[in-house]
C-alpha cells in the first residue's frame, strides 16, 4: 500500500509541476512581448518562479521514499 501511496503522490505532484511551470513561463512570455524593455527582470523572476514550482515535486519525492521504506 506504501507503494501505491508513494506512486500517486509523486505522480500528482509531477501533474501539478507541469501546469504550474506552464502557467509561470506563458505568464513570462507574455509580459515579454508587452514590455520587451523588462526582459531581465521578468527571466530572473520567472526563474524563481520555476524553481519554486519545482520544489513541490523533489519534496514530496522525498516524502515518498522515506514513506516506502516504513
Amino acid at each position: 500500500m506504501g507503494a501505491i501511496a508513494a506512486g500517486i503522490a509523486v505522480a500528482g505532484s509531477a501533474i501539478g509541476a507541469g501546469i504550474g511551470n506552464g502557467v509561470v513561463i506563458s505568464k513570462y512570455l507574455e509580459g515579454m512581448v508587452r514590455q520587451p524593455e523588462m526582459t531581465g527582470q521578468l527571466r530572473t523572476n520567472m526563474f524563481i518562479g520555476v524553481g519554486l514550482v519545482e520544489g513541490l515535486p523533489i519534496i514530496t519525492l522525498v516524502m515518498a521514499f522515506i514513506l516506502m521504506n516504513k
